[in-house]
């Protein structure tokens, strides 16, 4: 009898996941099939105009539907309540129904990363879209990866840069359970490309974490410092380090580990 429920569980929830998509990409398509139905009443019966007219609409096409793709996608996840459940441990065998809607909030969000992201990552628009997928993103946080997932459990702070290829996640896999848990990063904090983040890890303001670096999960890091290594430990302060309380609020200046040699 559980397995029988197993897989109606599962069936249902691909079947589910199979008609929101293809109403989130139908809504998402509309404003290209008026376009294009526009265009081929429009233009002339010349065979060669019309192909070139055709092909210059292309491109704004992909774009359209990108865009309509970042705001119709999360849209429906909301509505569907589909989700990264925070601090859970959900076992893979159990088939149970939290894993299910982890399962098909990733597989929406990848969707949504593989049309619009490498167009639009690193800009605003990506940022806005992480806020509508349920990420909490302060002002000027700049972010060039596209491996970030489980966006509902992501904290970034004003001025983050996340740099390419950096991996930010709120679950990991362990022993046939996927486990979650939120990730912070405070103001100002610096992310290198190709590093990787890991399950409740928490930066403090002006943190930096060097390129290819390794932080393990729950790790603190603290405010100000230079992290590097995998693991990444703290090697250095920031140039700009201060000491700060526990709201970010300067106390007092503190100069740099590597002091300016005197001219």
């Amino acid at each position: 009898m559980g397995r029988t429920a197993a897989l109606l569980r599962i069936a249902w929830s691909v079947t589910t996941f199979t008609v929101v998509q293809v109403v989130v990409c139908g809504l998402a398509a509309a404003p290209i099939v008026l376009l294009w139905w526009g265009l081929v009443g429009w233009i002339t019966p010349s065979g060669w105009v019309r192909l070139v007219i055709l092909s210059l609409a292309l491109f704004p096409s992909y774009v359209v539907f990108a865009l309509g793709l970042m705001l119709v996608s999360p849209c429906a996840t909301r509505v569907a309540g589909w989700r990264t459940p925070r601090d859970l441990e959900m076992r893979i065998a159990d088939v149970g129904w939290p894993l299910l809607s982890w399962a098909r909030y990733m597989a929406s969000i990848h969707l949504v990363r593989v049309v619009a992201g490498t167009l639009f990552r690193g800009s605003p628009i990506w940022t806005a879209y992480l806020r509508l997928s349920g990420a909490r993103v302060g002002r000027r946080v700049y972010v060039a990866s596209l491996s970030l997932s489980d966006y509902n459990l992501l904290e970034f702070g004003d001025d983050v840069v996340i740099g390419a290829d950096a991996h930010i996640s709120g679950h990991t896999v362990e022993e046939g359970a996927v486990k979650t848990a939120g990730v912070r990063l405070g103001r100002n904090v610096m992310i290198g490309l190709g590093s990787v983040i890991e399950i409740g890890v928490e930066a403090g303001p002006d943190c930096q974490v060097g390129a290819l670096s390794f932080v393990p999960k729950h790790t603190k890091l603290e405010a100000g410092g230079v992290y590097v290594g995998i693991p990444a430990r703290r090697v250095a302060d920031h140039p700009r380090a201060h000491l700060l309380d526990g709201s970010g609020r300067i106390l007092q200046q503190r100069p740099p580990i590597f002091p300016r040699r005197r001219e």
